[in-house]
This record gives C-alpha cells, structure tokens and sequence, in this order.
C-alpha cells in the first residue's frame, strides 16, 4: 500500500445524526452518561419528600435525618447538574460539526503508508498513524481516537470503502 488511497463520504446530516444521538445519546436526562444521576436524583428527592412529610412524627434527636437527607438530595442534584452540562457542550458541539457538514462540498479520507489525512471543504486534519491508540468499528460506523477523534458511519461510503477503511484501520492502529 504505497501509493494513496481516497475514501470520499457523502456528508449526509442525517446519517451522522442518527449516529451520533442513537440510544438517548443527545438527551440531557437521560442520555447514557445522566441516566443513572437522574435516578438517583429523582429516588433522593422522594425520599426527602416523605421525610418531609414524616418529620413531625420525629422525636426533636432525630430531626437530623432531614438535614442529612437534603444534603444527600443537593449532593446528587448538584452530581446531576455537572453531567447534564456535559452532556449539554458535547451536544453543542456536535451540533455545530454537523452543521458544518451540511455545507460541505467535499468530505474525504486519504491515507497512505505514513499518513491519515481527513479533508472537509480543505480543511486538512494530518496525523501519523502512530498518533492514534484506539480503533472500533461495527455494523454502522467506525470509530478512530488520537491525536483527532473521527466517526465514518458505513452509510456515508460505499461498502467496499469501508471495508478498505476497516482493514487499513486493523493494521496500522492497536498493534
């Protein structure tokens, strides 16, 4: 594989989209990063609640419970809303990548023995190979971490190209 090879991907939003927000990914309660706080949270309130609601049933040595219990509630409250923001700027971003996308003219993958370089409207991004440490793939996308993190939903190329890509991927990534 010495010389060049080109991968071009059509820049559709909705395949990209429907990648990057599948399973309750974009939801800011329960997208898999807030899911569990959000319960946690909502369990810790109504715990609360009925605390409340139980407090002139406890003796005055007692009354303790009720502030140990709204500390627990804004501990998780406060957990909650740190992950929510979160997941609320990787949306944005992701947001606004797409948007880029549905402007481009060009969005395409060249690599060779030494390079892997993603161009998007002449935007270049260059890496070495040995610059990435992670690489997945599956029935829908490929997933390539390092120096830049990129994700190639199957749909976006033709199968021979992703195969290709899946391939070059296997072999010069995670050795």
């Amino acid at each position: 594989m010495s010389e060049e090879k080109v991968i071009t991907l059509k820049p559709d939003r909705k395949i990209f989209e429907d990648i990057y927000f599948k399973g309750n990914q974009g939801s800011l309660l329960f997208s898999p990063t807030t899911k569990s706080k959000t319960v946690i949270t909502i369990i810790s309130a109504v715990i609360l609640f009925i605390t409340f609601l139980l407090k002139d049933s406890l003796s005055k040595e007692s009354v303790g419970i009720l502030y140990f219990m709204s500390f627990i509630f804004l501990l998780c409250a406060v957990y909650l809303s740190v992950s929510v923001n979160k997941v609320s700027r990787w949306k944005k971003q992701v947001q606004n990548y797409l948007s880029l996308l549905e402007k481009c003219k060009v969005y395409e993958i060249r690599f060779d023995q030494l390079f892997f370089t993603v161009n998007i409207d002449g935007e270049k991004e260059t890496s070495e190979w040995k610059d990435f440490g992670y690489f997945d793939s599956d029935a829908d996308f490929i997933t390539l971490e390092g120096k830049y993190s990129y994700m190639f939903p199957k749909k976006s190329m033709n199968e021979k190209d992703y195969n290709l890509l899946k391939k070059t991927l296997k072999e010069r990534v995670n050795k």
